[in-house]
């Protein structure tokens, strides 16, 4: 049932289904696909509760707009990945997280326990010693981020930090032009919020959060450009 669920999302973000207009019927859905009217139905209820369609008696199930979508549900935003998360996506997620990140590493500052910090400068040592195998900076980068969330020790913010794992794991491939020295800055940069961690230093931590986030940005002006060209 996942990948029948997974199926039709794609083809909502793909346009196959614009907003507005009727998917086909569970008899005719479940022919395409290869599985019960059941299946389908169960699919259909879970891409409802996501915001991504709206089933109405005697008129059948209808795409709803990309604005009612719940497009920070990780869930959500891994189904729209393949169908080129666009400019405006990319944008959504940096200016989120530019909005939470330098508190969340400012409270993580004064809050973090001893293990949080040791397990940073972990996830840190992984990015500085990926070289150019991104997939390993990749993972790195993203548990480093993972555990700043945590760190804060905001029940809120730690889950808010969940879309984290799939907005900067999309934002890292898109980028994934950049060269080892502009991927080394961002280390020197992650490594500035460890230090700050350790030193409980809440406005170092701010900071290092800022500059982490302007290297992003300038990074993904970088993809922006070579995509055009």
């Amino acid at each position: 049932m996942p990948d029948v669920t997974k199926a039709i999302a794609s083809d909502i973000f793909s346009g196959r289904y614009p907003a507005g207009s009727s998917l086909p019927t569970e008899n005719e859905l479940g022919v395409e696909y290869s599985v019960s009217r059941t299946v389908i139905r169960e699919a259909l209820k879970v891409l409802a509760a996501k915001g991504l369609v709206l089933s109405r008696p005697r008129v059948g199930t209808i795409v709803c707009n990309e604005d009612d979508w719940n497009i920070i549900d990780p869930q959500v935003l891994a189904w729209h990945a393949p169908h080129a998360l666009d400019d405006k996506l990319f944008d959504a997620i940096l200016e989120t997280r530019r909005a939470i990140e330098p508190l969340v590493a400012e409270l993580a500052a004064t809050r973090a326990t001893l293990q949080e910090i040791a397990d940073l400068e972990a996830t840190w040592r992984g990015m500085a010693g990926a070289g150019e195998d991104l997939a390993a900076f990749s993972r790195s980068d993203i548990a480093f981020h993972q555990i700043v969330y945590a760190a804060s020790h905001n029940p809120i913010f730690r889950q808010i930090g969940n879309l984290i794992d799939t907005g900067l794991k999309f934002s890292l491939e898109a980028t994934a032009v950049i060269s080892l020295d502009r991927r080394m800055e961002a280390v020197a940069a992650h490594r500035e919020v460890v230090e700050a961690l350790r030193m409980r230093n809440a406005d170092a931590a701010r900071g290092a959060a800022n500059k982490i986030l302007d290297l992003a940005a300038r990074d993904l002006v970088s993809a922006k450009k070579l995509k055009s060209n």
